[in-house]
């Protein structure tokens, strides 16, 4: 174990990856697509290889600053290490550009989802397993990075109820772990507390799904994707899973861990312990899902009694479960949408404008979770701000209470919030210029602006009037959305932490 402590972690991320290349060469060699196999077996050859030359070079490596060093090191696995993924892919898929393959697996590690191949027919069984396990492999690293990085930084969300700065060392619990423990040995303290976690979620999901009667393969891809939030699906959809509306349910009840990290990491991240119902994260998503459910259904059933054909209750509440699952899984940027979402627009008549999903998808899901977006203890944070300067108004003598956490959350928190609120905001404007001047109309590049810094892929075919292709925009244009993903994914701040002049000072 303190040979891998030793390495940077970039190069245990390669090795890790090359190994993952057996997957998709096992399920090949099963399934007899002796193409694929051959092409994955050898690229964990080469990469493996390649991986432990680099691993020799660098096995004596002791960076200066170990934050600075694993935070330029995720920024390098979101951007450098697709290309390692893209090879065999793009060797493996006949007529594809290595532009389109790395597009593709940015797509995936950053668990966005957006896709180039509109047909699922266009990829093999192997190759559909290979981009739902980069997709599934970039949730765990969000997972693991997360509380072993990001938390004692104070970034990624955990700013918001830290004392400290951003980008710099974390006050309380993680300030004393931190001069306990070396941040690599840390990182392998969480990755051996963590992983069996999501390792035994995903096979539990994957269990539910073929039980109700989804094929092995498809419920592992929709297993893997609902618990990394990518939406990758082999099927085109989930809607043509043949699971139904139980298989939904099923997926409905594990979209819990993209709304709050209490779900699946109680304690490790300093939180107060209480019951999870009255978790800020918890909170504020069940009252937007009852709420954005609840005008989605109200205009569904009035445009209904407009129609001469009866309403049924069948039709009433495959309208009220196709928001739901829709509404939920768009929050916690997941994507899928329900079997039951189109029927509630035929039922009524009326189209489900997609601007009510493109907030959602800004809003987010929870902190240190697979979920992109601002997140829910931001909304949190600059909700109880204005709730408080709204009692302030109308009476100006009032104390707030609430204890110490929360008068943070209302000051700090809020203001930290506000600033990475127009931070996301800047980007978007910044990323549909970029998107503009490759040639994508306006109202285009705004849905995927938000798709790719959301992490929200699927959003681009209902977030429009009409669905988007991202295999028709220009190849300048994917550039530049693979690079909003990886933005996205690791947030604005963590890109400005590593300007701050604390993590370079000797």
């Amino acid at each position: 174990m303190q040979w891998i402590i030793r390495l940077p972690f970039f190069v245990v991320l390669m090795g890790l990856g090359a190994v993952a290349m057996l997957v998709p060469a096992a399920h090949a060699a099963v399934t007899e697509d002796f193409h694929t196999m051959r092409v994955f077996f050898y690229g964990f050859l080469l990469f493996l290889l390649l991986t432990l030359t680099i691993g020799i070079a660098t096995s004596t490596y002791q960076p200066e600053s170990v934050a600075r060093s694993q935070l330029l090191s995720l920024l390098a696995a979101f951007t450098v290490l697709p290309v390692m993924f893209a090879i065999p892919f793009n060797v493996a898929v006949s007529g594809t550009g290595l532009l389109d393959a790395w597009f593709e697996m940015v797509s995936s590690f950053t668990t966005t989802g957006a896709t180039l191949y509109d047909s699922a027919n266009r990829l093999t069984p192997s190759q559909h397993i290979w981009r739902g396990l980069v997709g599934w492999l970039g949730g765990m690293l969000v997972w693991i990075t997360a509380v072993s990085i990001f938390a004692p930084m104070n970034l990624g969300g955990f700013e918001v109820r830290a004392g400290g700065g951003v980008g710099s060392a974390a006050t309380g619990t993680f300030r004393q772990i931190g001069r306990i423990a070396d941040p690599s040995e840390r990182l392998i303290r969480f990755t051996l507390l963590l992983a069996p976690i999501y390792i035994g979620l995903t096979l539990a999901l994957w269990i539910g799904l073929v039980i109700m009667g989804d094929v092995p393969y498809v419920a592992l891809m929709h297993a893997m994707a609902t618990l990394s939030t990518s939406g990758i699906t082999p099927v085109g959809g989930l809607y043509n899973a043949t699971s139904g509306v139980w298989g939904e349910v099923l997926i409905f009840g594990f979209l819990v861990f993209a709304i709050s990290r209490r779900t699946f990491s109680p304690g490790l991240t300093g939180d107060v312990s209480g019951p999870l119902w009255r978790d800020p994260e918890v909170g504020v998503a069940l009252f937007l899902i009852a709420l954005v459910t609840s005008v989605l259904f109200a205009r569904h059933f009035i445009g209904a009694t407009d129609t001469a054909a009866p309403v049924t209750l069948a039709q009433m509440a495959g309208a009220l479960w196709g928001g739901l699952f829709t509404v939920a899984s768009f929050l916690t940027t997941t994507g899928f949408e329900s079997a039951e979402w189109a029927d509630a627009a035929d039922w009524s008549g009326l189209s489900t404008p997609g601007l009510f999903l493109v907030g959602l998808a800004l809003i987010g899901g929870g902190v240190a979770t697979t979920a992109g977006g601002v997140k829910l203890l931001r909304i949190y944070a600059l909700y109880r701000h204005s709730e408080r300067e709204q009692d302030r108004l109308l009476h100006p003598a009032s104390v707030g209470g609430g204890g110490r956490e929360a008068r943070r959350i209302r000051r700090q928190g809020a203001y930290i919030s506000w600033i990475f609120f127009m931070l996301f905001a800047l980007s978007i404007a910044a990323v549909m210029l970029l998107l503009s001047l490759t040639g994508v109309q306006f109202d285009t590049s705004m849905v995927l602006a938000v798709a790719a810094l959301s992490t929200t892929g699927p959003l681009a075919l209902v977030g429009a009037e009409n669905p988007i292709s991202y295999a028709g925009i220009p190849d300048t244009a994917k550039i530049v959305l693979a690079f909003a993903m990886v933005l996205g994914r690791l947030e604005t701040l963590a890109i400005i932490a590593l300007f701050n002049p604390e993590i370079w000072r000797r």
